[in-house]
């Protein structure tokens, strides 16, 4: 089923728009992203192909199915929150049973741990964005012999500065664990280049080092130690790092660029964004998702503050969150009771 299926078929709910333009937020570079509710065909909902939530190629156009819609009220989800409340001049369709649903119905002490929960996410991700600008990587990955060393009087040696030292190659070099020194080996070379020895790595994307058959005999050069957690590591965050350039937004990116604060300021607005929200709920039992402070906001995100700064203002905030939570009247959570009695009537409106 697609989005167009949805509306052809009679099926939508509720339609807004949402995010930065939402938010108030929009500038002259904002997309426009959508979302919805819909409810499923009787055959669907009551079969084996119940379908919670679709989106567009882009994922800037999500619809709920109206349970799942529910479910995810329940849980104080800030998104789906936000949809409920949408403002007024946003939304492009409301179905009459939507009416039956209210903000005050969901809103809850819950959001002091989803709203500030996913704003300690945006934290996350601007703090790994901020590393990844600072610390970029080669494009060459490394192998297996930029994190072995030979132990030389005591110090470790990179192997490749060891082999060029004695004139050899790698591919002669014949490796044999050592029993109870996890990551050690005893390096043997084929001078003769007889001997058959595999190298002390097969290949240059080989992710072990290669053991050899050592005759008896034949005498350690060296020990070789490879540092096997450090080039799982860099792995891992050679993957991502190159990931994150393939998929990153280029102009967003020359945004942080040109701030030249090395960090992801998007990500910082709403950070600041949500956990603003989540003091006003807490605070005022409301959800406002215009924001009526769209120039602070929109002056983190061109980057005119300095990020410790933000850091500063989010704990300020999360200390408020927490004061304002302890005196509340919102109850601890979402009645579930309720909500399920009206999704059930609404159900059953739709089905009759």
């Amino acid at each position: 089923m697609t989005i167009q299926e949805i509306k052809d078929r009679g099926l939508l709910l509720f339609e807004s728009i949402s995010g930065s333009k939402a938010y108030g937020l929009a500038t002259s570079q904002s997309d426009t992203d959508i979302k919805g509710v819909f409810y499923l065909p009787r055959n669907l909902f009551f079969g084996l192909e119940y379908i919670p939530q679709i989106s567009n190629e882009t994922n800037d156009e999500v619809y709920y199915e109206l349970g799942r819609f529910i479910e995810l009220l329940c849980k104080n989800n800030p998104n789906i929150l936000e949809l409920l409340a949408s403002p007024d001049d946003c939304i492009l369709y409301k179905h009459p049973l939507m009416d039956k649903l209210n903000i005050g119905m969901f809103l809850s002490k819950l959001c002091k741990d989803t709203f500030a929960g996913y704003a300690l996410t945006q934290i996350r991700k601007a703090r790994g964005y901020k590393k990844k600008v600072v610390n970029p990587m080669d494009k060459e990955c490394k192998t297996i012999l930029d994190f072995c060393y030979i132990m030389d009087n005591y110090q470790p040696v990179p192997i490749k500065e060891w082999l060029g030292r004695k004139n050899y190659i790698q591919e002669r070099c014949g490796l044999s664990s050592i029993s109870h020194a996890k990551g050690m080996y005893a390096l043997f070379y084929d001078v003769e280049n007889n001997l058959d020895y595999h190298g002390i790595a097969v290949k240059e994307t080989a992710n072990e080092v290669s053991l050899s058959s050592i005759p008896k005999g034949q005498q350690a050069l060296a020990y070789l130690f490879w540092n096997m957690e450090a080039y799982s590591l860099y792995c891992k965050e050679y993957k991502e790092y190159w990931d994150w350039v393939k998929e990153r937004n280029d102009t967003r990116y020359q945004t942080n660029l040109n701030h030249g604060k090395n960090y992801d300021s998007k990500n910082m607005m709403h950070t600041i964004r949500l956990l603003q929200v989540a003091e006003e709920i807490l605070r005022d039992g409301t959800l406002n998702v215009k924001r009526s402070n769209r120039e602070q906001l929109l002056d983190i995100k061109a980057g005119n503050m300095d990020y410790d700064e933000l850091l500063i203002m989010a704990d300020e905030l999360m200390k408020s969150i927490e004061s304002y939570c302890l005196t509340s009247t919102l109850s601890d959570a979402p009645n579930k009771e309720r909500a399920e009695r009206v999704l059930v009537e609404m159900r059953e409106v739709l089905y009759k």
